[in-house]
This record gives C-alpha cells, sequence and structure tokens, in this order.
C-alpha cells in the first residue's frame, strides 16, 4: 500500500470552492486526491472490500430497513433475507415511498468492532478525520465548526438506487453529506448512478456525474437522491459517503 494514501491535491483553488458552495450549497470538486492515491483507494474499493448490503422499504416500515453483512450474504438465511428486502425496496419506491438499495461496508463499525485493525479501511476513516482533510471541508463550504467525519464504503451496482431524502439529521450534527466517487474514469450518463439534486416542484435543478477523483460535498437537509443504475450498466459506481459533523 502506498504510504501516500489520501493525498490532497495541492493545487485546489479553495477560495473559488467557497465561491461555488455559497451559491447554492453545493459543489463538485474534481481531481480532489492525487491521481495515484485515488487510484489506490479504487482499487481498495474494488478488491479489498467485502461488501454487504443496505436496504431500506418505506419511511414508516423499520422491519423494511436492514444491513447485511458480507458473511452473512453467503448464508441461505441471508440470501432469503436479500431477496425479501430487495423485493420490499422495489414495492416502496414503486408507491414514491423512501427506500434503498445498495451494497455497503460501514467504515465507523468497521473501526470501532476492529473487523481488520490497521487495515486499509481503517486507514481511511482515520484520513477522512484528519485535520488537513476536515480543513478542506471547512475551506471549500465555509463551515468552520465541522470537526469529523464518518463514512461508509457504497458500490451502486445493476438495480441499485437510493431514492428521493433530505438528509435531515441537523440534531445529530450532520452538516455537510459528501459523495467521493471512484468510478471508472469514462461513466457514461446511461448507467445512472448521478447524485441529482430536486425543487419544490420535483424538477432536477442540478445533477453530478459519478466522475472518479471528485468529491461531492452539499449542505443538509437538501432534497437528493442517487439515480437508478439499470441492468445493462457494465460497472458498479464505488464511492465512500458520509457526512461532515459539527458535534
Amino acid at each position: 500500500m502506498s504510504k501516500k494514501l489520501f493525498e490532497i491535491n495541492p493545487d485546489l483553488d479553495r477560495k473559488a470552492l467557497a465561491e461555488q458552495f455559497a451559491v447554492n450549497g453545493r459543489l463538485q470538486i474534481r481531481d480532489v486526491l492525487t491521481r495515484e492515491t485515488a487510484e489506490e483507494i479504487r482499487m481498495i474499493l474494488a478488491q479489498q472490500t467485502p461488501w454487504g448490503m443496505a436496504m431500506k422499504a418505506g419511511s414508516d416500515n423499520p422491519t423494511g430497513a436492514d444491513q447485511i453483512r458480507a458473511q452473512d450474504l453467503k448464508t441461505p438465511v441471508g440470501q432469503q433475507k436479500v431477496q425479501q428486502l430487495a423485493q420490499a425496496s422495489h414495492e416502496a419506491a414503486a408507491k414514491g415511498d423512501y427506500a434503498f438499495r445498495y451494497a455497503h461496508y460501514s467504515l465507523v463499525e468497521a473501526y470501532l468492532e476492529k473487523w481488520n485493525p490497521g487495515g486499509p479501511h481503517d486507514l481511511i476513516l482515520e484520513y477522512l478525520n484528519a485535520p488537513d482533510f476536515i480543513q478542506l471541508a471547512r475551506d471549500a463550504t465555509g463551515i468552520e465548526e465541522l470537526i469529523k467525519a464518518d463514512g461508509q464504503a457504497t458500490l451502486y451496482a445493476a438495480q441499485h438506487f437510493l431514492s428521493q431524502h433530505t438528509d435531515s439529521h441537523v440534531a445529530e450534527g450532520w452538516r455537510v453529506a459528501y459523495v467521493m466517487n471512484f468510478a471508472i474514469d469514462d461513466w457514461k450518463p446511461d448507467w445512472g448512478g448521478y447524485l441529482n439534486f430536486y425543487d419544490d416542484e420535483g424538477d432536477i435543478v442540478q445533477g453530478f456525474r459519478p466522475r472518479f477523483n471528485a468529491l461531492n460535498l452539499f449542505a443538509v437537509p437538501q432534497a437528493h437522491a442517487v439515480s437508478y443504475v439499470p441492468p445493462f450498466a457494465p460497472a458498479g459506481r464505488f464511492a465512500i459517503t458520509g457526512w461532515f459533523r459539527d458535534q
């Protein structure tokens, strides 16, 4: 593993980024890391991550939400649960209710529960919370109160999606949501996986393509979604996602 994992691009114009964020509370920072370190993180996500599943079916149905770890996916009971939750999330989305389905690996749980102490995923979480990266978030958003970041590795593959919601957990310290993309370089628009933002009438007012080595930042609450990845998409959208927090 490179000793320079998570090296921030030194050429970022932080003043210009802050001016862009101030317009509507969101921006995409391209080439946020050096190319070498970004490629290493993509390799970790693609080759060294034991993916579980995260699913939810309905905002008022707590039994329709679950996280299934990688080891459980290998069991008959786990497979049956995945199938049931996948169908439930499909039905909830069809009714216009809140639902999601994507592969994930919790960086925070892995760190606290010592799934692989000192492994690459622990290092990624530590770099997310390193002073220089937290300062980048402060500089780009103008929010000096940011003190830490949580995070999960995510993979949006075929038939995965995240329906429209707002991330209204301000009382829990959520201030700025982030999506750090490590998709393949030539991601096609027809493959979905876009981070879309909506106005009060449901129109898309801005969308960010899954662009390799790009960091999306947006203030919460703000209506957004990740668009459906169709079955013909030849690759999944790798990313690290979470929230910068003030507590």
